[in-house]
């Protein structure tokens, strides 16, 4: 398995060039972009931008872990409005070209939502058919991906559908396309679930894997804490994903709360990600 880091993990504004050149000091192998509205890596920009920034990944010896975007909850696949579905397909096809371009094979897709808590006046939409209008987006993405190289990753994410591992795998399976996958993160399912029984049961379509953790008490958004605090077993979660034959990025996605040396969060997370994964020390915790 590989060790990557997510670009929301450093401190706001850091420039992209700076946050790879840490990643790469603090010992990871890769990092997943974030695609927004407006930035250096932003849903308009150019070709020639994106190559730019895979020239900066070539010269640090870095690899794109995958290519993620908040923009999902902002043009939802599941939307009743077309204009934002088709605008949401658009985005996805964005990061599939970009990722293409960044030498990654993967993004990541956060399908829509039957209702948000954390989205002020967010939409709330009938389940089935939330369901029904994520396949039909992403259908409509598969030729895109295969042409790209690319899987589209779908994320367990608290949007109120896709809540279980047996859900998760019917609606991939349902898609039944070798480029929709699933993007699980460990800490997501805490509050409901097991990481380790989610990886069991969706074995080799995971593409890849987000690392945090969580505490159920006291849950909600504060229940998300640094590696090794919370009650993610990783021990079971790395076994899991050994039986899965799963050998792609795991990607460490990790509030940046620090309020002075913000770098140090990265340095810690490596080192943490390290006895995760089990390539420092004996006794992993």
């Amino acid at each position: 398995m590989r060790k990557g880091i997510n670009y929301w993990s450093f401190a706001k504004g850091t420039p992209l060039k700076r946050a790879i050149q840490l990643a790469k000091e603090a010992g990871f192998e890769g990092i997943e972009f974030c695609m927004d509205e407006e930035g250096e890596l932003s849903i308009s920009c150019s070709e020639a931008e994106a190559q730019a920034i895979r020239r900066i990944l070539d010269d640090t010896g870095l690899a794109a872990a995958s290519v993620c975007s908040w923009l999902g909850w902002v043009y939802p696949l599941t939307s009743a409005d077309p204009a934002r579905r088709q605008k949401g397909r658009d985005i996805l096809a964005k990061m599939i070209d970009t990722a293409r371009i960044l030498g990654t094979d993967a993004i990541l897709c956060v399908p829509g939502y039957v209702g948000c808590d954390f989205i002020p006046g967010a939409e709330v939409v009938p389940y089935a058919t939330a369901l029904d209008r994520a396949k039909e987006g992403l259908a409509a993405l598969v030729p895109r991906a295969k042409a790209a190289g690319v899987s589209i990753a779908v994320e367990n994410v608290w949007n109120k559908m896709l809540l279980s591992p047996l859900e998760m795998r019917a609606f991939i399976d349902d898609l039944a396309s070798p480029y929709i996958g699933a993007y699980f993160d460990v800490a997501n399912c805490i509050q409901t679930g097991y990481a380790e029984q989610w990886i069991d049961i969706l074995g080799a379509r995971i593409r890849r894997v987000h690392f945090k953790d969580y505490r159920r008490d006291p849950g909600g958004f504060r229940g998300f804490v640094e590696l090794l605090s919370g009650d993610v077993d990783f021990p079971a979660v790395v076994a899991a994903l050994g039986r899965a034959g799963f050998e792609g990025f795991c990607n460490a996605e990790i509030m940046p709360t620090y309020t002075t040396h913000t770098d140090a969060v990265i340095h810690n997370t490596s080192m943490s990600m390290d006895y995760i994964l089990g390539t420092r020390g004996k006794d992993q915790l």
